[in-house]
């Protein structure tokens, strides 16, 4: 049975401080407890209570309050703010309030203040796994006594359910979902000669580079691609597309030959070839015509498309060994927050059901460029239209079926932060790959030892 509030190592966990438990991230993957937050305890804690609503709106006084802080800023922010507001005109009854809270870091940071002060919001929204450490510290109500036979997990897409529940209990309902994806400056492929709609190998996107750097911008030969100083997300999909994994339960890199492969070919790139660069703004140099192609996140569809004055290529994730590879589930869920308060979590329950029906789970897709993770979305007329005009929307569709949870090892901040950084080194430090491996390695056997009992609670 676990404490109301986060333990110590829960609480350095979620602040990111790095002592014991590492704070949870994106990317994560299914976990099964036969104990956990829940406590087999109430719902309900009587000490809590809800955070500082901003003012509400006339129109809307004597309506059940609910507030929901949200890991979002600019477009996205705005994406969800409109449909917030589609809730409140769609009923007479509950008012749900959203606040920015700036990034899934600052909501995470955010939210263990809240429960420490005891005055939490009635919804929070983080990356996979993420929720867990809250999960352990008590901190969710379980979302399956507000289940029916119109609003529950069977009518979301499947490669994303396991990394909603813990044991026999849903603490998350997927949203804003997504996978990586390689984006390419199409025009200038075509100009090129070079294929296009294609899946693409790693080593022919290699050996595009010196076709590419034949032309120019701002003076300089343009890079084939952009790698950058957080790539831990993407490593995942690198590594599968060589027939490797970084941790298979508590074995760490089984197979270091396929993670040397990766680092050499990322370093040689680089630093031999000069073809490929550590960016500060991958996506910022792609936009501007630096670099013909990078990856993201399928959320990044929307604005790429907007903000680029080519043609904009979207493909699957390239191969290697393995074409096309597997890719790693990515985005976030919502959850309900355990309060004192059975009206407000009844009232959240139904903001969640009206955020999961088709013309919703559509419009967020079509607004954000996040897959659409109710599946009769995908059949709303508007998400057709939006298919049948640009093609590259219905690209991150077509990867699912190569979507998977990362390893264990890649759940934890620290895991992430531990991964990007040996990419960093030997793509932008130009540094010793064995020496980056050996560095790696250590790191992430002294996280999986730190978090073996919460591990082995989840039966990893």
């Amino acid at each position: 049975m676990h404490n109301l509030t986060l333990s110590r190592r829960h609480l350095l966990s979620a602040l990111g401080l790095g002592t014991g438990a590492a704070a949870l991230a994106a990317c994560t993957g299914p976990v099964s407890a036969s104990d956990g937050g829940s406590e087999g305890a109430s719902n309900l804690r009587s000490d809590f209570s809800q955070a500082a609503l901003g003012e509400i709106p006339s129109e809307y006084s004597g309506r059940t309050n609910i507030l929901f802080w949200a890991p979002w800023t600019g477009g996205l922010f705005e994406a969800m703010t409109e449909q917030f507001a589609m809730f409140n005109e769609s009923q007479t009854d509950i008012y749900a309030a959203i606040e920015s809270v700036g990034s899934y870091a600052d909501l995470n940071t955010s939210f263990t203040a809240a429960l420490q002060a005891k005055a939490v919001p009635d919804m929070v929204c983080f990356p996979e796994m993420q929720w867990l450490q809250f999960y352990f510290a008590g901190a969710l109500a379980p979302l399956d006594p507000h289940f029916d036979d119109e609003w529950n997990l069977d009518i979301y897409l499947q490669n994303f359910i396991g990394e909603s529940k813990a044991g026999e209990e849903t603490f998350v309902v997927p949203f804003a979902r997504s996978t990586p994806l390689f984006y390419y400056n199409k025009s200038l492929f075509n100009d090129l000669g070079l294929p296009v709609d294609t899946q693409y190998t790693w080593s022919q996107l290699r050996e595009f580079g010196s076709e590419i750097a034949s032309v120019s911008n701002a003076g300089q030969p343009i890079k084939t691609f952009a790698y950058s100083a957080g790539d831990a997300w993407f490593a995942n999909s690198w590594l599968w597309a060589f027939d490797g994994v970084w941790s298979d339960g508590f074995d760490v890199m089984p197979d270091e030959g396929t993670v040397r492969e990766l680092m050499t070919f990322a370093n040689e790139w680089v630093h031999v070839d000069g073809n490929a660069y550590m960016a500060q703004a991958s996506h910022t140099d792609f936009q501007t015509g630096v670099v013909a192609a990078v990856h993201g996140s399928t959320a990044s569809m929307r604005g790429l498309t907007e903000a680029v004055d080519f043609e904009l290529g979207a493909a699957f994730m390239p191969g290697e060994v393995n074409q096309p590879p597997t890719v790693p589930t990515g985005g976030s869920g919502f959850s309900m927050v355990r309060t004192e308060s059975q009206e407000r979590q009844d009232a959240t329950a139904e903001l969640l059901r009206f955020l999961a029906r088709p013309e919703m789970s559509g419009k967020w897709h079509i607004d954000s460029g996040y897959v659409p993770i109710v599946q009769a979305a995908q059949d709303e007329p508007e998400v057709v239209e939006l298919h049948a005009t640009d093609p590259n929307f219905t690209v991150a569709i077509q990867q699912l079926e190569n979507a998977q949870t990362v390893a264990p090892v890649n759940w934890f901040n620290s895991g992430t932060a531990s991964l990007s950084e040996a990419f960093a080194r030997v793509t932008g430090d130009n540094g010793d790959v064995q020496e980056s491996i050996d560095t790696l390695r250590g790191e992430y056997e002294s996280l999986l030892e730190d978090n073996r009992e919460d591990l082995e609670a989840l039966d990893v």
